[in-house]
């Protein structure tokens, strides 16, 4: 039975892989983490953001503010990169699919789950009568 379930589960992620929406989400997925200017981006956050706590500790409000407000900036600018945006909507469309697989499997174990139990409840009072 273990065997069986492995075999599914490596057939259905092979069809996974091969779904136009999960290419589409690996394809974009790859350029997000490639592209210089959203990892020039990152850096640039989390640099922003560093100093913000620094500032914080060596009690500098105002050069705290700074710090947070190019932090939000720099977020902003990287939240609305084309590649982002498009990461983010494959991203969704992804999830959708794998929430829709699961339910599927979910429903059909469900159905094989009830079935085998009403065939166990028939043959139990079958065996009472007798």
């Amino acid at each position: 039975m273990e065997q069986t379930v492995e075999a599914a589960l490596q057939d259905l992620l092979a069809e996974l892989a091969e779904n136009p929406v999960i290419i589409d989400y690996k394809t974009i997925e790859e350029q997000a983490k490639n592209h210089p200017k959203l990892s020039e981006l990152a850096e640039a956050i989390k640099f922003q953001q560093k100093q913000a706590v620094k500032f914080a500790h060596y009690g500098k409000p105002v050069a705290e503010q700074e710090a947070i407000k190019q932090a939000d900036e720099l977020m902003r600018e990287f939240e609305d990169h084309p590649l982002v945006v498009t990461y983010r909507q494959r991203l969704i469309e992804a999830n959708d699919l794998l929430q829709y697989v699961t339910n599927l499997i979910e429903k059909e174990v469900n159905i094989a789950l009830t079935l085998k139990f009403e065939d166990a409840l028939t043959n139990y009072q079958s065996n009472e009568k007798e």
